[in-house]
């Protein structure tokens, strides 16, 4: 399972944005004829209005990768060593050559947890030779040396692995990635680094899947398709907010939408309509009052 989930890790190529994310012949040749950056902007929002792209830079703008002359999907970044735009990208590894990011990242931990296993059992099973080197028990061999080697090597790599591990499964259940870590991914209504937390149970279904069986088994299972993810952020429309404000604002309720659509299963359920007030109250109004109940996981 050690060298089953090293291998996936290494040759599993890092998943790219599809076709949809860049943009057309028309609107390139636009976009590298125009020199202003609001210009550039227009052609872009105008790209990505029916693309499900939420996140943003943090002044507000499209994110677009003038290497891969593409619009970025949510949580896509540019690997400068691969020299693609890789989905959900974690980070690039030098252990293993390759991006770490929505096609392997499964992999990766299943690696981690793997080689932490396999290191806590080479010392475990050297331990009884290495208590009897330090109490001069063991024949005076050059052998003895190579029991002393390999049982701070399996204990150093114990230690690091575990570190390592312990910090990746904090990320999964936050969902977050290590660049979101750092730098916290900003959406329409400002950064917010629990953007995609869906809960802890929600999160490790998205990296592992729903079949439990196939967790633990350096196979594909992760859920969507790299480029949207589901995310509990609100955003509410300006226009209503301002007149519910000017009118009655502590009565008034503002119509919003989920930033993600609903139509993912691990949203399913999490997010309802409800109305509020008698049909009479209504009547006199006009109009309809919205709530939105969500859940917690």
């Amino acid at each position: 399972m050690f060298v089953w989930s090293y291998g996936k890790t290494i040759f599993t190529a890092p998943a790219t944005p599809s076709n949809e994310f860049c943009l057309s012949k028309v609107d390139k040749e636009q976009y590298e004829k125009e020199e202003r950056p609001e210009s550039q902007q227009e052609i872009l929002r105008r790209a990505a209005k029916d693309l499900p792209i939420y996140m943003t830079t943090a002044s507000r703008a499209i994110r677009y990768c003038d290497r891969c002359q593409l619009i970025k999907p949510d949580r896509c970044h540019h690997c400068s060593a691969c020299d693609v735009c890789v989905l959900k990208m974690d980070h690039h590894c030098p252990w293993v050559n390759n991006c770490v990011g929505f096609s392997n990242y499964k992999f990766f931990l299943l690696f981690l947890m793997y080689s932490l296993l396999y290191c806590l059992f080479v010392a475990a099973t050297v331990l009884q030779y290495f208590i009897k080197f330090w109490t001069n028990e063991l024949p005076d061999t050059h052998a003895k040396f190579h029991v002393l080697f390999l049982f701070f090597v399996a204990a150093m790599f114990f230690i690091s692995i575990l570190s390592l591990f312990s910090y990746h499964c904090w990320l999964v259940g936050k969902n977050r990635s290590t660049i979101e870590t750092f730098r916290a991914p900003t959406f329409r209504n400002g950064p917010d680094k629990n953007g995609f937390s869906l809960g802890c149970s929600k999160n490790l279904r998205e990296v592992f899947g729903d079949e439990k069986k196939y967790w633990l088994l350096p196979i594909f299972t992760s859920l969507g398709d790299g480029c949207n993810f589901p995310t509990r952020l609100v955003i509410m429309d300006p226009e209503q907010l301002a007149v519910s404000s000017q009118n009655e604002p502590a009565k008034s309720s503002v119509t919003a939408r989920p930033l993600s659509e609903s139509q993912n299963r691990l949203l399913s359920g999490d997010c309802q309509w409800v109305e509020t007030g008698p049909e009479e109250e209504n009547v006199k109004s006009g109009a309809k009052k919205h709530i939105i109940v969500s859940l917690e996981s």
